[in-house]
């Protein structure tokens, strides 16, 4: 009984001494790579727009909710010009800031890609969070695409959709 009650102990205590892990929407893709080291004019054309993201949807009633992961893409579709996302900042449902993801321009080359996930267990923007993107492109240039994909599987049961931006004054 007694090497029990010590091996039980001994788990404890290294199960205890696991590392957290991390939920990697809070700790970003190191975004300091992409920042350019100029200075944008001002009269480049430049907008915003709104994002709707769900970190949790309803379900069966208004009192359970289902996590979902999201992708949150930005892209260029321009051929031969860079496009300049100046912030980008998460609110959740109530419309608090949740995490400033940047806030110093970056650069997205023509035709790439890139992309935020919110983890499944990162339930802090709820089921109304959303997104704001300040941009500036050069004139001529297509405006960037924001889109959000939200995804969930349990089971054999799974469940997305997608959320496209919404350029606002």
């Amino acid at each position: 009984m007694k090497n029990t009650i010590k091996i039980l102990l001994l788990l404890l205590i290294f199960q205890s001494c696991k590392e957290k892990v991390e939920i990697s929407s809070i700790n970003p893709v190191d975004w300091e790579i992409r920042t350019i080291e100029f200075n944008l004019p001002d009269s480049l054309p430049h907008g915003t727009t709104y994002l709707s993201v769900y970190s949790q949807i309803y379900s069966q009633t208004e009192h359970k909710t289902h996590d979902l992961t999201a992708t949150v893409s930005i892209k260029n579709v321009n051929k031969a010009d860079s496009v300049y996302i100046n912030k980008a900042e998460y609110y959740n449902t109530k419309g608090n800031s949740i995490r400033t993801y940047f806030d110093k321009p970056i650069f997205i080359a023509p035709m790439e890609t890139v992309e935020i996930v919110i983890d499944e267990r990162d339930q802090e923007g709820g089921t109304g969070a959303n997104f704001l993107f300040d941009w500036t492109i050069k004139p001529n240039s297509n405006d960037p695409i924001f889109e959000a994909i939200m995804i969930s599987t349990s089971g054999q049961q799974g469940l997305s959709f997608t959320t496209q931006g919404k350029k606002i004054n």
